[in-house]
Order: structure tokens, then C-alpha cells, then sequence
């Protein structure tokens, strides 16, 4: 590899973190705002993201500088905070389930058959 190709995978490993470090604080945002779908979107294109870090080689030389350890210095509590909040909604949405399901109506109609009957 040139000493071109090798500048411009490192400036592609550099933008891969800043574009990773964006699409964290959007998830926040859409999460805070329980846009699930749009968080789910945006959890995709950051999943797909980390694929594409993992095959570039580059981003381990790019990891070791001081510059992407300040970036990563800043993206670690994002992170923190959306996996807090994403498992947070996750039990909140389960509750929820859980009492939608309690009150389910097959149950009563069980019920409303027996009490229904003439003997």
C-alpha cells in the first residue's frame, strides 16, 4: 500500500470515529424523545458502521493517537448513556407488555362463557 492509500484509509479511519461519535448523540436525542423506530434506524447504520471500522486496518493505527483517544475519551459516556436509556425503555416497554397483557380479554370471556350458562 502507497503512502497515498495509507493517508487517505487514515483520514477515512478519522472520519469513521467522528461519524461514529455524531450518530451516538443522535441516538440519545431519538431515544430522549422515544422515537424508537428512528433510534432502532440509526442503532443499524452505527452497527453497520463498526463493521466497516472493523475491515478497514487502518483504524487500529488511527485508535493509537492522541487525537482519536480524546475522541473516544468523549464517546465513551455517550455510550454509557444509551445503553442506560435503551435498556431503561426496554424494561419500561416490557411492563407495559406484561399489563396489556393482564387485562387481556380472552381471560374474560372464559369467564363470561361460565357465567353465562343456564343450568
Amino acid at each position: 500500500m502507497s503512502d497515498k492509500d495509507t493517508k487517505a484509509a487514515l483520514k477515512q479511519a478519522k472520519a469513521n470515529f467522528e461519524l461514529y461519535h455524531m450518530l451516538t448523540q443522535e441516538l440519545l436525542k431519538f431515544i430522549d424523545k422515544n422515537d424508537i423506530d428512528e433510534f432502532l434506524e440509526l442503532e443499524g447504520q452505527r452497527n453497520d458502521l463498526v463493521t466497516r471500522m472493523k475491515e478497514l486496518p487502518e483504524t487500529e493505527i488511527y485508535r493509537k493517537t492522541e487525537e482519536c483517544q480524546q475522541l473516544v475519551q468523549r464517546i465513551k459516556p455517550l455510550d454509557m448513556q444509551v445503553i442506560y436509556k435503551a435498556k431503561a425503555w426496554l424494561n419500561k416497554s416490557r411492563q407495559q407488555n406484561a399489563t396489556v397483557h393482564a387485562y387481556d380479554l380472552q381471560n374474560t370471556y372464559t369467564l363470561g362463557n361460565i357465567l353465562n350458562k343456564k343450568y
